[in-house]
């Protein structure tokens, strides 16, 4: 395995560059068809370079997820700080999952977590950064429910991480259906649905309906 670079400024902007061309191409085309030198080209970089900072393609794949999943958690906490009561902090989650994938979008990219569920099947380490970020999701939504029993608006006696666990699943579900534009669901339906079931689940009045979805956290930079 190439020897890690020096961390320089020069050197983590090089790197930070090669990590969100590896991720716009494995979100674009899939993992088995991004080479090395598709990220080079487009990073504005060699072949050489891209392996010196990562040594192999799979190391890229882990890489790539965890920088486009790492600006994506840091854009949505501070972009839920923002949302006040917790309907609308719930309401602004299950829209993230919900909105169509935007053209040139990297963080949060359905793309590129399609091929990484794919790949971490026969992958151990794909497999553990999976892991990984599905516990950075859940622990996401497990803070916006204690949020809501501290405010009084989730029951307290709500066991948490099991429903943070069972939604983040079906959010995921809906999500891929979405990127996948299976022709029976929309992004309408699918806000819907898991509005539906967290207000079943929560003992809530039923949540006023968005005309015009949030858009997604961006990364930074």
């Amino acid at each position: 395995m190439a020897e890690a670079a020096p961390a320089t400024e020069s050197n983590e902007a090089r790197r930070r560059a090669m990590l969100e061309a590896a991720a716009e191409l494995i979100s674009e085309r899939g993992f088995g068809e991004t080479r090395i030198a598709d990220v080079a080209k487009r990073a504005g970089s060699s072949s050489g370079l891209v392996i010196y900072y990562f040594g192999t393609r799979d190391r890229l794949l882990v890489d790539a997820l965890r920088y486009s999943e790492e600006s994506f958690y840091e854009a949505a906490a501070e972009m839920l700080a923002e949302v006040a009561g917790f309907r609308e902090r719930l309401s602004t989650i299950v829209e993230w999952c919900c909105v169509p994938q935007e053209d040139g979008e990297v963080n949060g990219a359905w793309g590129l977590w399609l091929d990484v569920w794919a790949t971490a099947f026969r992958h151990e380490e794909v497999g553990e950064a999976r892991i990984g970020q599905d516990r950075k999701w859940r622990d996401l939504v497990e803070g916006v429910l204690r949020d809501g029993q501290a405010s009084g608006e989730v029951p307290a006696d709500l066991d948490v991480p099991r429903f943070a666990l069972t939604f983040t699943m079906l959010l995921d579900g809906i999500a891929t259906q979405v990127a996948l534009k299976d022709p029976d669901i929309n992004a309408a339906l699918a806000y819907d649905i898991a509005i539906e079931y967290a207000e079943e689940k929560l003992g809530l009045d039923p949540m006023p309906r968005r005309s015009k979805p949030r858009k997604k956290p961006k990364k930074k930079g």
